[in-house]
């Protein structure tokens, strides 16, 4: 019978002894990236960030429906946050450059693949996934989802935990492209809320809204209330993600 290791033996003793001090330089580096990237996004807010797949390329009826929202996001007075590639992160970074509000491209450093594009006004470079993923949410007085892959599920699966459970602030999600969406939203109903996996009401985090002035609209419908600055209580929230 094969046997089970145990923990420390997959520990490296010399790793645990080291005095090079790398990981703690690590931890270090994480914490000035979200220094910087927060120094650097303060004054951005109200802010909408826009996710989609980096491998539509223009021309395609998805980047140019992105390109029309950010630019009427921005006409509108929301700063446009992207994930600063190509894609969808293109298309929403060339729809609001030179508009009144801020392109915001947040750039992640791959080894093979993914520099910035041209249309950001402003641009924050980033290391580690997670502290990217902090500022999307951080920064954002919307989410706008338009058809993706594996990335775009990730950052709708994320924001939809984190307003579920109560430890982000609730923020209108909207996706794009019913066609796309219909079936991932069919199966949500009949797998997790018909087998209890979430609630029903949980459903009623997200919409689907096609046309991008409606989109617009929708954002200024839910904040008419309310106004965009966030409450205390919000805002500690914010803080503890």
């Amino acid at each position: 019978m094969r046997k089970t290791p145990k923990i420390p033996e997959l520990i490296d003793p010399h790793a645990l002894n080291t005095s090079d001090g790398q990981e703690a330089w690590r931890v270090l580096a994480i914490m000035a990236e979200f220094a910087i990237a927060t120094e650097r996004l303060r004054g951005i807010r109200p802010a909408v960030s826009v996710f989609g797949s980096a491998r539509i390329e223009a021309g395609h009826p998805y980047y140019e429906k992105t390109k029309e929202i950010a630019r009427l996001l921005s006409n509108a007075g929301f700063a446009v946050i992207s994930g600063g590639g190509p894609g969808i992160m293109h298309a929403a970074n060339e729809g609001a450059y030179g508009g009144p509000a801020p392109a915001v491209g947040l750039n992640i450093l791959l080894p093979h693949e993914q520099t910035g594009n041209e249309h950001q006004d402003i641009a924050v470079d980033f290391r580690y996934f997670f502290a990217r993923k902090m500022m999307f949410v951080r920064f954002a007085s919307a989410y706008v989802i338009m058809p993706g892959g594996f990335g775009t599920l990730d950052e709708l699966s994320e924001v939809l935990t984190l307003v579920q459970t109560g430890k982000s602030r609730r923020i209108p999600v909207i996706l794009v492209g019913g066609d796309f969406w219909r079936g991932l939203l069919a199966w949500m109903e009949d797998k997790l809320v018909g087998e209890g996996m979430i609630n029903a009401q949980d459903m009623g985090l997200m919409q689907v809204i096609e046309e991008p002035g409606e989109i617009v609209e929708a954002i200024f419908r839910f904040y008419e209330s309310r106004g965009f600055v966030p409450s205390r209580e919000e805002r500690e929230k914010m803080l503890n993600l």
